[in-house]
């Protein structure tokens, strides 16, 4: 038998191997593994995740494995386990995944390669520019940049009546301030040439990102990857912006310590940065107004809470003034911060991840445990939660003070009469939590106070409430499948 057919066979085995897959063994979750080899069951999670897990959940109880497209998911469905998961910080590890896409999807070598040695730690401890007292400045900065995009974009209408889509509306507001707050401003001027189109290729990457986290060659998406460039070629000038935020300028420091990092490489990082910052603070933000908008009483309610704590800093509103809310005033406004919270639950379906790095037991509760192998991905999958309605009573309705209790947040929710340490989760958790978690609430915040203040906003008739797009699921927030037409004018004086 010649060395090519004995290669030939040798291959073949391997891929009958590989389409078998695997069976359970003793101490492993139920395993659904579908009829189609390598698929799995990806077409019946990406079709409706939430329903096909509590179908597997009836079936197999709260904690099972599931191939999908290749890898091996065990998800742990009960929330009160969640605490057990998210403590094994040595034998499940969230950055393998993150270190492995990431570079991939954005177009830079991997940081934790030998060739930038000691990068990846000083990039993580950069986030913490994002939190605690670094959010104050960050926090004025984007106040002043919303009221600037207001002013020049839709304070100069005449008060009347004007129609317009709500999430482009909400998105291209959100996108030039957040851009301005976090990159800084061009050297000669207050804003941005080309921001416009800059979105619009931004919009047309982000529609091809699952695909490409789902780690499909990028060149089998059409002009994703020339778009990819031209995003990333936008950064190149990043040096020569002003006020840029201390983060920004924490990251390019840290870049310019490697030789070997190309200038591409480094407006790659900034690119990435932008994505964080807005794939799903857009979203985040469009549901938010909705939800408000759709629930007049829910909108005065909220309206009202912004007016009387400016009325007790001693500020009386007038629509033809500024206004500047500062970040001691924003965490005043629980029902505000409840409405967003609601919002984020309805329309959130992030999975928390983690890659086991060994074979171990994974010790769920006092009683029970379940094998796991290496490489094996272990996923919390927040939504099931999030749409309990032992947890949530009318868990599918929007009620925006269902997370305030006696003027205060409320956080005592409750599982088989067992309080639970992790309720609302769509900036996932552990050590995979949103760094930029905080910053992004406030951002909201603001933009949602603003709106309110200075504008009456209706629906217009006969739409129904748009549906979740199920493209993004497992990622985070969701976008509508059909953006609103809305009506807003400019508030009398």
């Amino acid at each position: 038998m010649s060395p090519l057919l004995l290669l030939l066979l040798g291959l073949l085995c391997l891929l009958l191997c590989a389409l078998r897959g695997r069976n359970r063994r003793d101490g492993e979750p139920p395993l659904v593994k579908g009829w189609i080899p390598f698929i799995g069951k990806a077409l019946d999670f990406g079709k409706d995740a939430h329903k096909f897990l509590e179908e597997q959940k009836r079936k197999f109880g709260d904690v099972f494995t599931v191939q999908i497209a290749g890898k091996y998911m065990t998800f742990v469905m009960d929330p009160l386990l969640y605490p057990s998961v998210i403590k094994h910080g040595r034998q499940l590890d969230f950055h393998e995944f993150t270190n492995k896409v990431a570079p991939v999807t954005f177009g830079y070598p991997p940081v934790q390669s030998g060739t930038f040695p000691g990068l990846w730690d000083q990039i993580k401890r950069s986030f913490q520019l994002l939190q605690g007292d670094n959010l104050t400045a960050l926090t004025d900065s984007m106040m002043g940049n919303l009221m600037l995009v207001f002013h020049q974009e839709h304070f100069s209408q005449d008060g009347g009546w004007r129609s317009g889509n709500m999430y482009e509306f909400c998105s291209t507001v959100m996108f030039e301030a957040t851009f301005l707050t976090i990159y800084g401003k061009p050297a000669t001027a207050r804003r941005h040439s080309g921001m416009d189109a800059l979105r619009n290729d931004f919009v047309k990457f982000d529609n091809m990102f699952p695909l490409l986290i789902a780690q499909i060659p990028i060149w089998l998406l059409g002009r994703t990857k020339a778009i990819r460039e031209k995003l990333i070629s936008y950064f190149l000038e990043a040096s020569h912006w002003s006020n840029t935020s201390q983060f920004i300028r924490r990251r390019s420091e840290l870049f310019e310590q490697y030789d070997t990092m190309r200038d591409v490489d480094k407006a790659a990082h900034h690119f990435a940065i932008l994505w964080a910052s807005v794939g799903n603070t857009l979203p985040a933000t469009f549901w938010v107004v909705y939800f408000l908008v759709s629930h007049p009483e829910a909108l005065q309610g909220v309206r009202q809470e912004i007016l009387e704590m400016l009325r007790d800093g001693g500020v009386e509103f007038r629509g033809d003034r500024d206004v500047a809310l500062s970040r001691e005033q924003l965490d005043k406004l629980v029902l505000l911060e409840s409405s967003i919270s609601e919002s984020l639950r309805l329309s959130s379906a992030s999975t928390n991840i983690r890659v086991a790095q060994e074979d171990f037991a994974l010790r769920l509760d006092a009683a029970r445990s379940v094998a796991v192998r290496k490489g094996d991905i272990i996923a919390l999958y927040p939504q099931s939660m999030h749409l309990d309605p032992e947890i949530y009573e009318q868990p599918q309705a929007f009620q925006f003070d269902r997370f305030v209790q006696d003027g205060r947040e409320k956080t005592d929710f409750y599982k088989d009469g067992q309080r639970l340490r992790y309720y609302l989760m769509p900036f996932g958790s552990g050590s995979s939590i949103c760094p930029g978690r905080y910053f992004a609430v406030n951002e909201i915040k603001q933009f949602v106070v603003l709106l309110l203040l200075y504008f009456e906003l209706q629906l217009e008739d006969g739409q129904s409430r748009p549906a979740l797009d199920s493209s993004r699921v497992g990622l985070g927030i969701l976008l509508p499948s059909t953006d609103v037409r809305f009506r807003y004018r400019r508030r009398a004086v």
